[in-house]
């Protein structure tokens, strides 16, 4: 029972994300082995303020949730979520997109591209209390909480498909992990490229700006069709990647 949101008065219960379903992308094992199988995030699916909205949502394709993950080490790991990627858009090369919003606390959002057998580049940003996020296409990514509040974001995608959970499983996994004294690599990736350090920025061409509430955008929804039609947005995009 205390774990419900109250979302503009709908009273939403969670999807919970156990210790023992994250055992394959850990980092430090010998701590899991050891481990009790405890809770450590919270996703609240589907939000919205009242029918018409949700009625807009649909017609757009689209689904606004809220994650909440509180401070907590994995052994030696700050806590992060699974980790994934997004399936392609039919009839292109490009993956869905996403955009997620700090409502409360920090955040560190690592995300790593793919290209064949190879990570090909990985980028970090640190979020604050406001700030947004796009994940571009064929991205990968993380959430990781490494502070000792607790993290409280939103986030906005195409509402039809299922998250690419296995390829970030298999190799155990993000690129790298976030340990107290900072990131090490992965080892199960063999030859990754170095982190690029990102600044947090406004999105204009998508009606993102930091600290300004990005459900607002339920009422302005085609600044949101990025996230179900990336090939449209290919130079936005580039320039969000900034190489």
């Amino acid at each position: 029972m205390g774990n419900e949101l109250d979302f503009h008065g709908n009273i939403r219960t969670p999807d919970i994300r156990m210790l023992y379903d994250m055992k394959e992308v850990l980092y430090d094992r010998e701590w899991l082995d050891r481990a009790s199988n405890v809770e450590l995030y919270y996703m609240y699916r589907d939000l919205y303020k009242d029918e018409s909205n949700l009625e807009k949502m649909k017609e757009h394709n689209l689904r606004y949730d809220i994650t909440v993950i509180p401070p907590r080490m994995l052994g030696r790991e700050y806590v992060k979520t699974a980790g994934h990627y997004h399936p392609y858009v039919p009839g292109t090369e490009l993956s869905y997109t996403e955009v997620y919003q700090v409502l409360e606390g920090k955040a560190t959002y690592l995300l790593q591209k793919q290209e064949g057998d190879l990570i090909t580049d990985v980028m970090v940003y640190n979020a604050e209390a406001g700030d947004c996020i796009v994940i571009p296409p064929n991205y990968g990514h993380i959430t990781i909480n490494a502070t000792g509040d607790t993290l409280k974001m939103a986030n906005w995608v195409a509402r039809d498909f299922s998250s690419v959970y296995g390829p970030i499983k298999e190799l155990s996994g993000a690129a790298y992990y976030l340990l107290v004294d900072g990131f090490i690599t992965n080892p199960d990736y063999g030859e990754v490229p170095p982190i690029r350090s990102r600044e947090t920025m406004d999105y204009p061409e998508f009606g993102l700006s930091s600290g300004e509430d990005m459900y607002d955008l339920v009422d302005d929804m085609d600044k949101l069709a990025f996230l179900t039609r990336p090939q449209d947005y290919t130079s936005a995009f580039k320039e969000i990647v900034g190489k």
